[in-house]
């Protein structure tokens, strides 16, 4: 992998650096609630897809096509006008926060299987993303309490695995979540 430039150390592709600028992007369009976000997803979605393959996180790398389909249908399914949230019910939450365990405790021993590194943390980042997104995808406003919580870990998890820039991304992107949930609250029609 061709290194762009080296910071702290850390040697920065030019494939990182290009998936780092549009994951930026689009994210930042999401916290909006605006509809362009999707297009952005798709790119940076493919482009991390590469490159997580590339350095063996192959949740990681999985998850970006879960990106990218939850992209044609955040474009398809969302207004042009963007997002319009509300809140889940109780039993939405439940049902999505089980699912959420179940399949992270049936995932990580697979993807052990094939020889993926950091299985438990990189398959919560796959699941949990999974459901996050499909969250968004739906406008609940729960989606942003489930970033804040999965960005602060991939923030840690990237800096463990010593992919710097891209945990540097993830603690930019909790803080976009912080927005995220503050803006997607004000968009959210109150109850007469």
């Amino acid at each position: 992998m061709s290194v762009l430039f080296t910071a702290w150390g850390y040697g920065v592709t030019y494939l990182e650096f290009v998936s780092v600028i549009t994951s930026l992007i689009a994210v930042f369009l999401g916290a909006l609630g605006a509809r362009i976000t999707w297009p952005w997803w798709l790119l940076s979605s493919a482009l991390y897809a590469v490159f997580f393959y590339q350095v063996d996180l192959y949740a990681s790398a999985i998850l970006q096509f879960v990106f990218i389909t939850a992209a044609g249908w955040g474009w398809f399914g969302w207004k042009s006008t963007g997002a319009e949230p509300r809140y889940m019910s109780n039993k939405e939450r439940v049902l999505w926060l089980s699912a959420l365990l179940v399949v992270w405790g049936l995932s990580a021993p697979a993807l052990a299987d094939i020889g993926a590194a950091a299985t438990w943390p990189d398959a919560f980042l796959l699941v949990s993303s999974t459901v996050a997104q499909i969250v968004m995808v739906l406008q609940r406003n729960e989606t942003w309490i489930l970033w804040l919580v999965i960005d602060a870990f991939g923030t840690y998890h990237y800096a463990n695995q010593g992919y710097w820039f891209t945990s540097v991304l993830y603690g930019v992107f909790t803080v976009i979540a912080g927005f995220g949930w503050y803006r997607w609250l004000a968009l959210t029609p109150k109850a007469a």
